[in-house]
């Protein structure tokens, strides 16, 4: 089975035979697709914020330190006490370790930890989704271009076969219903080619809004290796790699922390606690009286430690810590219902994959069947035995089999990576993109940890996805001839994604 599909795979060029000098392969469209699409990117920036949540944790455990000031004037004073300071100043440092805080820090910040694998899991998937998207605009150009051929090819031949029916009836061979049968059907084939023409230019226009350039001279996609030999296998390896059910069972884990978080606020704390303290009366008393010398100034310094019990709080904590369960329960039950979109979501790709297979073979009948009759019927109708009208049938079935035909081998290929990304194998470490170092999620993480500095920062950010606002618009032209058999090259370029057998993933 994998031999034959791989074969119906490769090709997937739907007969577009191309000059590939200067035209775009898979590789690359998924390359700028990774590199500058806003989805990725954005994804990419709400993971470092999701990063920021442990050092933002685990600064509930580092010592705090605060100073305070101020100058006071007292504008009116008591007159029955020389020594009431007109003004004076004071400035007092205090520095607060926490302890213990029945758990509370130590249980964010595992829950923080966890959020950021949730994070990552989730970027697999945006990944995963980006290039699946990829996939399809660019086997949906490269199907609509071999349509439009197919089509500019049909409306030639009814031209051709309209011409030739006015001229056999000006000699009295023919009627004047089957110029009316000839032009009718021309008209019709005008229509389809202008439908498909548009459809085209869609799909030229979505391709630009995925991977951020017009495309140009698509090339035959690589083969899909690595494709499973039933749905069993296909849900097994998706429930172990697929990254949204993995995102959902790390976001399920993180919500047990904040039960603990919840109960903690009804646990005692301690923190050890140190001051110091000075207060200058800035001149405004004497500085001796009854012969005493009075300083105008004074320092003090104080350390302890500081217990907090709570006995009631309105019944707050008992909510949070119910609000926290609940949350929880939320968490277990989406983990359940992510799992049932993968598996659903897998053998739906793995019975259109097989479909479209079928599909092939049927079309690849019925195009060479429908070749040969319209041949046959031609020949027929050359000595008398054939009507017009059945030179139209055959060639209207001709075309409508070929672009079954290369629609199929689309479907086909599309719903083959789906499997793979439902599978947790169309990931960026999985499709050997050449063109820089892949975008490692954990360095970021690694760099914030440990931060404490209060007056860090990024700076300003800039645009890392690419405007198209600058692109021109698309047409419906096609360079490229289709072969007339329409049989596709083999493609021996390597496969387009390793999946399980990725260097990564040993």
């Amino acid at each position: 089975m994998r031999a034959t599909s791989l074969k119906l795979l490769a090709g997937v060029a739907l007969a577009v035979m191309g000059t590939a000098a200067d035209a775009d392969t898979l590789q690359e469209a998924l390359l700028k697709a990774y590199q500058t699409n806003p989805t990725i990117t954005a994804q990419r920036a709400a993971q470092r914020a999701t990063d920021e949540n442990v050092p933002i944790a685990r600064s509930q455990a580092l010592p705090g330190i605060n100073a305070n000031g101020g100058v006071t004037d007292n504008v009116v004073q008591a007159n029955n006490n020389f020594l009431n300071p007109s003004r004076f100043g004071n400035a007092a440092v205090n520095v607060s370790l926490p302890v213990y805080s029945g758990g509370a820090v130590k249980n964010g910040i595992r829950a923080a930890e966890t959020r950021v694998e949730a994070g990552r899991a989730t970027l697999r998937g945006t990944e995963a989704d980006l290039f699946t998207n990829v996939v399809a605009a660019y086997m949906n150009v490269i199907r609509d271009e071999a349509v439009v051929g197919l089509n500019q090819q049909n409306v030639q031949v009814l031209s051709t076969n309209f011409q030739a029916s006015q001229d056999r009836f000006q000699v009295g061979d023919l009627t004047r219903t089957d110029v009316a049968q000839s032009e009718a059907r021309l008209a019709l084939a005008r229509a389809q080619l202008q439908s498909a023409e548009a459809q085209l230019i869609s799909s030229r226009e979505n391709y630009i809004a995925v991977v951020g350039t017009p495309p140009d001279g698509l090339q035959t996609p690589p083969p899909l290796p690595n494709l499973p030999d039933s749905p069993a296998s296909a849900v097994t390896s998706a429930l172990d790699n697929n990254p949204t059910l993995d995102a959902a069972r790390k976001r399920r884990d993180a919500t047990r922390y904040d039960v603990s978080v919840a109960k903690a606020s009804r646990l005692p704390r301690l923190a050890l606690v140190t001051g110091g303290t000075y207060i200058n009366y800035l001149g405004s008393i004497p500085t001796v009286a009854n012969g005493q010398a009075i300083p105008n100034s004074a320092t003090a310094a104080t350390a302890g430690v500081s217990f907090t019990l709570p006995l009631f709080q309105g019944g707050r904590p008992a909510a949070q810590v119910r609000q926290a369960e609940a949350l929880r329960s939320q968490a277990i039950e989406q983990e359940t219902g992510a799992e049932r979109q993968v598996v659903s979501q897998t053998r739906s790709a793995f019975a259109m994959w097989q479909s479209a297979q079928q599909v092939i073979n049927s079309a690849e009948t019925a195009v060479g069947a429908n070749r040969l009759s319209l041949e046959g019927v031609r020949a027929e109708n050359s000595v008398g035995t054939r009507t017009i009208l059945d030179i139209l049938n055959a060639e209207q079935e001709l075309l409508n089999s070929q672009v079954t035909l290369v629609t199929a081998r689309r479907d086909a290929y599309v719903a083959g990576f789906a499997l793979l990304a439902a599978m947790g194998q169309a990931e960026a470490r999985d499709l050997g993109l050449e063109g820089g170092v892949l975008y490692d999620p954990t360095l970021n993480y690694k760099r914030v940890r440990n931060k404490f500095n209060d007056f860090g920062g990024d700076g300003e950010p800039d645009a890392v996805s690419v405007s198209t606002a600058n692109t021109p618009a698309q047409n419906a032209t096609v360079e490229r001839k289709l072969d007339p058999v329409l049989e596709s090259p083999v493609d021996r370029n390597p496969a387009l994604t390793t999946g399980a057998a990725s260097p990564n993933r040993q």
